[in-house]
């Protein structure tokens, strides 16, 4: 817990350097001890930080775990993924609000506890989970909520809570050569420094490794931009923001191969001439806060991080844990970096790209948690043994988080190339219909589709996999993705903030009985518009799951379809006359004429 005055707010400031770039911590150092951000706070703020109040305010108004109004002692806040509601989250979360006597959304009348829902905490194979006061609860049964129940009643601190309740076994099932493997800290430096920089991006380059955050873009491509642009500092951002619905191998990886992370970050630090580095930490995975910082400082006094690295004059690196604030948004490494300088999570136009121009404006190397685990293990062991597993496009491994319908959910380290149907054998999934690959800014594919490969040539992914047995209902999974999405649009671009609500909005109808084919129609309007207009990728793929259901499980939809008379086909002019009546623009608009 914070060891500062709860009134203290020059020391909180004081703690993070007085920079107005540190707001996003500085904001979470006053919300864990206050409780909330009242608006005097704001003021105050603006005046220690010299910054105008609407900066102050911006920010605290965009990230969904800061609060003006006092959530009690205790925030209890629901995992509301597709795969806690399977599991049963909803009963539990009525079970609980009846034990505790209130209403969901509405502070106890004491005071003293407020329960709502929150987006996925990572934690989609011991689901349904919840977080309390930002520290996560796993595998909630009956049991376990009479537990905190009684804890609450009984006003119990949260440090005195029984710490089974917080603990999260990483559920590896399956390990390959990066999770199989033991590591020893220092050896891939060790390495990188006898071979020298400009060797070991060959390495990385041979080893024809791709971002493992699911765009796949080339690491050693990135990394080289990054060396050769000039800037008055190089920067190296771990990003774990892993907030993908489904994903949770970032969060193994943190908390049982830190040291493989963090190394693969130097290695990069020593390519690219970085003296700093930071790792972006989604705010759900507060709970590995502490443990993360004990392992940077173990690697500080043995040498492996700060000032002359093994013993390597000028070699000076470290890094620094931001913890992000509930925004599925600060996964784009662009609004990361707006996150990281203390600004609202809105990604930024492009180019420039953030290895030319990123934080700070200054030549910034963005990459995921899997990423440089990777990095590393290339490092020690050279390029080519990497390059040799997976497929000439894919090379290497790839960690899947599994959940949903199946007996062994967890982590299954796979190679490149794998199908998904040997997944789903390895996972116990015998009754599977239908899978959920990247998750819903991904891939929904069917049991005719169970041969496809888990590759960027063909389902390329971020991690997730969720699987979904013939007695769900998909089209109410792909109701919750579209909930989801306009929940967690940035709003910056008017197509994204528009056209996810009504994506939203039309999916609720047609649950309520009171759609047509002419709403289906509208959608796919809306489709067109995201996929063309919208700012960034979650715009862009923000209608994927209505439009890949709607294609492959039709039945899931004509069932909800109140019948009319007259029910118009899909035409590209009613897109069109949509996308102008929400943009208010009539100009680049021909290309979507050749979709």
């Amino acid at each position: 817990m914070p060891d500062y005055d709860v009134c203290d707010l020059p020391g909180i400031v004081a703690r993070w350097g007085n920079d107005p770039a540190n707001l996003v911590q500085i904001l979470r150092n006053v919300q864990e001890s206050c409780g909330t951000i009242p608006s005097d706070t704001l003021d105050r703020l603006a005046r220690l930080l010299d910054v105008p109040r609407v900066r102050i305010e911006a920010t605290a108004s965009f990230y969904s775990f800061f609060h003006a109004e006092s959530h009690g002692a205790y925030e209890i806040l629901f995992s509301d993924n597709v795969i806690d509601r399977m599991a049963g989250k909803a009963e539990l979360k009525q079970y609980l609000c009846e034990r505790l006597w209130l209403e969901p959304r509405k502070l106890s009348e004491d005071g003293l506890v407020f329960v709502d829902d929150t987006a996925d905490i990572g934690l989609a194979d011991q689901a349904p989970a919840m977080l309390i006061n930002g520290f996560a609860v796993p595998s909630l049964d009956k049991s376990r909520i009479d537990l905190v129940a009684e804890l609450i009643r009984a006003r119990k601190p949260l440090a005195e809570w029984p710490p089974m309740l917080f603990e999260i076994p990483d559920n590896i099932r399956k390990a390959g050569p990066l999770a199989g493997e033991p590591f020893t800290p220092g050896s891939a430096l060790k390495a990188a420094l006898a071979r020298g920089a400009e060797a070991t991006l060959a390495e990385v380059d041979a080893s024809n490794l791709r971002g493992r955050g699911g765009a796949g873009f080339k690491t050693a491509t990135k990394w080289a931009s990054c060396r050769k642009a000039e800037g008055e500092a190089h920067y190296v951002v771990c990003n774990a923001d892993e907030g993908e619905p489904g994903t949770f191998k970032d969060r193994v990886l943190l908390n049982s191969y830190a040291d493989l992370v963090f190394e693969g970050m130097a290695v990069c630090a020593r390519v690219i001439g970085a003296r700093q580095g930071f790792l972006y930490l989604r705010g759900e995975y507060r709970n590995l806060l502490e443990k993360l910082e004990g392992v940077l400082a173990r690697r500080r006094a043995a040498g492996l991080l700060g000032k002359n690295i093994l013993g390597e004059p000028g070699f000076d690196f470290d890094i620094e844990i931001h913890l992000g604030a509930g925004a599925y948004i600060c996964g784009e490494e662009s609004a990361l970096i707006e996150s990281l300088e203390g600004k609202p999570g809105k990604p930024r136009n492009r180019p420039p790209y953030p290895d030319t121009c990123g934080y700070r404006n200054q030549p910034t190397v963005v990459n995921n948690v899997e990423t440089f685990a990777c990095a590393a293990r290339i490092a020690e062991r050279g390029g080519a043994g990497f390059a040799a597993l997976g497929t000439p496009q894919s090379a290497g491994s790839k960690l899947i988080s599994v959940s949903g319908d199946c007996r062994r959910p967890g982590i299954y380290e796979v190679p490149f190339g794998v199908s998904v149907r040997q997944i789903l054998i390895d996972c116990g999934a015998e009754d599977a219909h239908a899978v959920q690959v990247s998750g819903p800014s991904g891939t929904c594919i069917s049991f005719r589709e169970f041969d496809r490969r888990i590759a960027f040539e063909d389902l390329p992914t971020a991690g997730a996999f969720m699987v979904f047995s013939r007695s769900r209902d998909m089209f109410e999974v792909a109701r919750n993705f579209t909930h989801f999405f306009a929940h967690e649009s940035c709003g910056f671009c008017t197509p994204c903030r528009v056209g996810t609500s009504l994506l939203r909005n039309t999916m609720d109808k047609l649950a309520a009985g009171k759609g047509s084919a002419y709403d289906m129609n509208e959608m796919k309007h809306i489709m067109h518009i995201l996929r063309g207009m919208a700012h960034c990728g979650l715009g862009h793929t923000a209608a994927n799951p209505v439009v890949q259901t709607m294609e492959k499980f039709p039945d899931a939809y004509e069932k909800r379809l109140k019948r009319l008379d007259f029910e118009p086909a899909f035409d590209l002019d009613g897109a069109l006359a949509t996308a102008r009546l929400i943009t208010g623009r009539d100009d680049e608009w021909a290309h979507l004429a050749d979709d």
